[in-house]
């Protein structure tokens, strides 16, 4: 709460007078305290706080300083829109899919089951190699992946992605000076 008493211009035990922006940062914090009682952003599947320790909103591509900016694009005209857009287009395709294949439901369990019966062999070997750019001077790692039991290496390809600090669970607290490197490639852990 803030001081109200030793402010210029106000009556002793009065309260004090508040600027415009004291009582607009207030109410700003009142409705986001609000938000995060009723919203659970760990839930929210378009939520993403990147490497610099903002967020963005992966279904408007947006970005926002704090959670409370994002609570509030998330209840605007540009998200809602977003919203609508994608129920409509994955109920057009749940119609696609139920009114062309007969098979699917017998297809689809099949699938899953053939999905959790894969066994997982191991961890692929690599290596890690320093070395610098010989025109800009500029530090390199080089990865090396070996995946040697690959039955159709033409097919399978591994999977990549850059992860910040921030998205990974591993290491608490995380540190905004490092990024990490996932990759990954069936049937490989």
């Amino acid at each position: 709460m803030v001081d109200r008493q030793n402010r210029v211009g106000s009556k002793f035990g009065g309260g004090g007078v508040s600027s415009a922006q004291q009582s607009e940062r207030e109410r700003k914090e009142r409705l986001r305290e609000l938000a995060l009682e009723t919203i659970d952003l760990a839930k929210d599947p378009y939520l993403m706080r990147n490497h610099l320790g903002t967020y963005e909103c992966k279904l408007c591509l947006t970005l926002h300083t704090n959670e409370a900016n994002y609570l509030s694009h998330t209840q605007g005209k540009k998200h809602q829109a977003g919203l609508a857009r994608r129920a409509a287009m994955e109920a057009k395709l749940a119609r696609q899919k139920e009114g062309t294949d007969v098979m699917m439901p017998l297809r689809s369990t099949t699938q899953t089951a053939r999905s959790q019966n894969k066994v997982k062999i191991g961890r692929p070997g690599y290596e890690v190699s320093k070395s610098r750019d010989p025109v800009t001077n500029a530090r390199c790692l080089t990865f090396e992946l070996h995946y040697p039991e690959l039955d159709d290496a033409r097919n399978r390809q591994p999977r990549h992605r850059f992860m910040s600090a921030y998205e990974q669970r591993v290491e608490t607290p995380p540190d905004g000076n490092y990024q990490y490197l996932l990759v990954a490639c069936d049937p490989y852990e």
